[in-house]
């Protein structure tokens, strides 16, 4: 879910209450629950979130739009993420100069390159960082 002020992420698991919020001025992280995700935020599906990272405009947050299972480890499904969106913590790029608009298009038009590269796989309920 996305507000001007926040964004909350909510897990889909059957039970679960718990929401995420991710405060978009100071970065701040929070536990919070469902009930306080305001009816006006726009809300879309992720299928997780790949980080946050910092460039000239300041901090944008990668979440993975689309997945593919690609397979099974121990009966846990891996999945590759075929698809990402960057969204900018930022409301507006009005307080930035016309040279640092095109530095931060530079950067988020190599980060996009990175992110179509195959590579990035995750499990919801397996640690694919063990080895087997």
């Amino acid at each position: 879910h996305t507000t001007p002020e926040k964004f909350y992420v909510e897990a889909c698991d059957d039970g679960a209450d718990d929401v995420l919020a991710i405060d978009r001025v100071s970065t701040e992280v929070t536990l919070t629950v469902k009930k306080d995700v305001p009816p006006s935020a726009v809300t879309r599906p992720i299928f997780g979130i790949l980080g946050t990272i910092r460039l000239v405009a300041g901090t944008y947050l990668i979440v993975i739009t689309k997945k593919k299972k690609v397979g099974e480890i121990f009966s846990h499904a891996i999945w590759k993420a075929t698809d990402f969106d960057i969204l900018s913590y930022k409301k507006t790029m009005l307080h930035l100069t016309d040279i640092q608009l095109q530095d931060n298009k530079v950067f988020l038009s190599m980060l996009n390159h990175v992110l179509s590269v195959d590579g990035f796989y995750f499990s919801t309920t397996y640690d694919l960082t063990h080895t087997l």
